[in-house]
């Protein structure tokens, strides 16, 4: 075989080489690389697209300093992923309950903001102060209510289980 031909054989399986590694990132020993911690990673929230049993029926009775808060707006559902969590300690301070006003929440910077994770977000109205959001695969949620009273408004948040196919009763 001429050299030009092994050569070019050579550089051919070396790009080769080149392309399969591209297509499956690995760290030494072959091991998957992972995305870093709270970096969006759309495969983490197909679970919550599954249809299922549960559902989540709320009521706000929220009040400070002697005043009663009433929904304004939605209440928005969003699962509960290494992504959403990460977010919500930056933007609540806790990944469990917070009630904190909009404009410091607002005013808080996160991590990779521009992730497009709405389509997973559920949405349903208040009315009355009451929502509830059916169909519900087994996992964890946050539940986040703007609430307002005399001022400014508040956002309140709530993480929430469904499993098992019962409803799940929330007051905020």
């Amino acid at each position: 075989m001429s050299r030009r031909l092994t050569l070019a054989a050579t550089a051919v399986a070396g790009l080769t080489l080149t392309a399969l590694a591209a297509c499956a990132p690995t760290v030494g020993g072959g091991l998957p690389v992972r995305a870093a911690p709270g970096a969006f990673v759309e495969s983490d929230f197909a679970w919550s697209q599954a249809p299922g049993r549960n559902a989540i029926q709320g009521q706000i009775a929220f009040a400070q300093d002697g005043k009663a808060f009433a929904c304004v707006g939605n209440v928005g559902l969003t699962p509960d992923t290494p992504y959403t969590r990460a977010r919500f300690r930056t933007l609540y301070g806790s990944t469990e309950r917070a009630a904190i006003p909009a404009a410091v929440v607002r005013a808080r910077t996160v991590a990779d903001a521009n992730a497009n994770y709405s389509t997973y977000v559920r949405s349903e109205q208040c009315r009355a102060g009451r929502f509830q959001f059916d169909g519900l695969p087994d996992g964890g949620w946050f539940v986040i209510a703007p609430v307002k009273a005399d001022g400014d408004p508040i956002v309140l948040m709530r993480r929430v289980q469904t499993r098992g196919g019962r409803v799940v009763s929330l007051t905020l």
